[in-house]
C-alpha cells in the first residue's frame, strides 16, 4: 500500500457513506473515481461505524486482495448490514452514524519467546495486532488501544475475541503487527 495523502481521506469517507446510502435505497451520487488511479491499488481496509460514540459495526480485510475502491465498498456494506454483533443500519440511523476508514499495511510476524516477550514488543497506539492459535484468529486495530491501553489488557481481550480465556497461551500462538492510516468523519468535521 502506498501511503494515502490526508487530503484523500474525505474522498474515502464519501465513498463509504455513499455506498451505505445507496444500499439503503436512497439516491446518492457516487464520486467519479476514475480520476483517482490510486483507488485501484491493492489495499486492505477496515470500515468502522460509530453511533453516539459507540461501536456500531466494524468489518475489514487483513490482507490486500482487492482494489482499494472494491475493498472499501465491500467492507462498508458488511460493516453497515452484516456485522453479526449489531442490527443492520437503517435509514433512521444514517444521520447518526460516524464513519472511520483504516488502510492497513501488510501484516508482519512478531518473533517472540513467550507471552511476556511478545507483550514487551507491542507498541500501544501504533500496532494493530492479529492473534492466531489453531483455527482461531482475531484482530484489533491500533485505535483499540484507546480503550485497552496496556499490552496485557489488550492481549487478554484479543484472546477473548478469538474465543479463548484471557490467560490462554500455547506454543502454537502466532502474532502479527500492522499499522494503519486512519481517516474519520469526526476528524474532518473539526
Amino acid at each position: 500500500m502506498n501511503r494515502i495523502n490526508p487530503e484523500q481521506g474525505p474522498l474515502l469517507l464519501t465513498i463509504v457513506r455513499t455506498t451505505i446510502t445507496k444500499q439503503l435505497g436512497i439516491a446518492a451520487k457516487i464520486p467519479k473515481t476514475t480520476d483517482y488511479p490510486w483507488l485501484n491499488e491493492l489495499t486492505a481496509t477496515f470500515v468502522t461505524l460509530k453511533q453516539k460514540g459507540k461501536l456500531r459495526g466494524c468489518i475489514g480485510s487483513l490482507k490486500a486482495h482487492h482494489a482499494l475502491i472494491d475493498d472499501l465498498q465491500g467492507n462498508a456494506i458488511s460493516a453497515a448490514f452484516h456485522d453479526s454483533r449489531f442490527p443492520p443500519v437503517s435509514k433512521d440511523d444514517l444521520d447518526q452514524i460516524q464513519i472511520e476508514v483504516s488502510l492497513l499495511t501488510e501484516p508482519e510476524p512478531i518473533v517472540f519467546n513467550d507471552e511476556a516477550d511478545a507483550l514487551s514488543q507491542l507498541k500501544p497506539g501504533i500496532d494493530g495486532v492479529i492473534f492466531e492459535s489453531g483455527r482461531q484468529r482475531s484482530t484489533f486495530l491500533p485505535q483499540v488501544w484507546e480503550q485497552l491501553p496496556t499490552p496485557d489488557i489488550f492481549m487478554s481481550r484479543l484472546k477473548q475475541k478469538a474465543g479463548f480465556t484471557p490467560s490462554y497461551w500455547r506454543d502454537d500462538v502466532l502474532l502479527y503487527r500492522y499499522r494503519v492510516d486512519k481517516f474519520s468523519e469526526a476528524e474532518y468535521a473539526k
